[in-house]
């Protein structure tokens, strides 16, 4: 199933990678997927499970909000 900005299981999509920032052992890493129209982005830890999907003007947005510390954890 595919909504507009979900893909309910993320398993049927390729080209999954984890940020090169991810490790520490810590579990909270999210994998995006290369070579789709729109961002799918995953929970790491749920290869089956659900995918946020962006556009790629809203996942640039994100990425560079949280790079110049407006969305922090």
């Amino acid at each position: 199933m595919v909504s507009e900005h979900t893909v309910s299981d993320s398993s049927a999509l390729t080209g999954w990678f984890k940020s090169s920032f991810s490790g520490g052992g810590q579990g909270e890493c999210l994998e995006v997927a290369r070579g789709h129209a729109r961002v799918p982005v995953r929970d790491s830890k749920v290869e089956f499970g659900p995918a946020v999907v962006f556009s790629a003007g809203g996942w640039s947005a994100f990425v560079g909000a949280v790079r110049e510390g407006r969305i922090g954890g």
